[in-house]
């Protein structure tokens, strides 16, 4: 990593750490999800900037991290603390999805460079589990928005 996106990283781990130690955070009952936002991040970003993602879908993994990134979004990081992340967690393993089709093995390789579970099992566990996550509603939003 390079030391902005590890500067990032870094950042985000640990607020999402602290943020794990305190009553909210141990009882919420996807907190294993929030965990990997930082990772999930990362992934965005490098297959933003690799040679080998076609420009449709940059595009595509840039609107995405706009989203993650921005302070208005459906549910704000800024209001709701990282459980605000859920439906940017939601989008993104939406995303992965249908790359996963075409991209499988470089989403592998960028993922376990920060994590060492199975992504696609993650990202369909996410998918099965989004309507229950952030609610059907939310989750249409989203899919319709970003063309997911």
């Amino acid at each position: 990593m390079k030391n902005t996106e590890e500067s990032f990283y870094i950042k985000l781990r640990v607020k999402i750490q602290d943020w794990i130690k305190t009553d909210k955070g141990k009882n919420l009952k996807y907190v294993n999800y929030i965990l990997v936002v930082p990772d999930l991040f990362y992934v965005l970003w490098q297959l933003l900037i690799d040679d080998r993602v076609s420009t449709e879908f940059k595009l595509k993994v840039g609107l995405v991290i706009a989203y993650f990134v921005s302070p208005i979004d459906l549910i704000p990081e800024a209001i709701f603390g990282p459980v605000g992340y859920l439906d940017d967690i939601g989008l993104t393993a939406g995303l992965l999805s249908i790359m996963m089709e075409d991209y499988r093995e470089i989403v592998e390789e960028i993922w376990a460079k920060v994590n060492h579970n199975n992504i696609l099992e993650l990202v369909q566990e996410i998918i099965k589990n989004i309507d229950n996550i952030i609610g059907h509603g939310i989750w249409n939003r989203l899919r319709t928005k970003f063309g997911i």
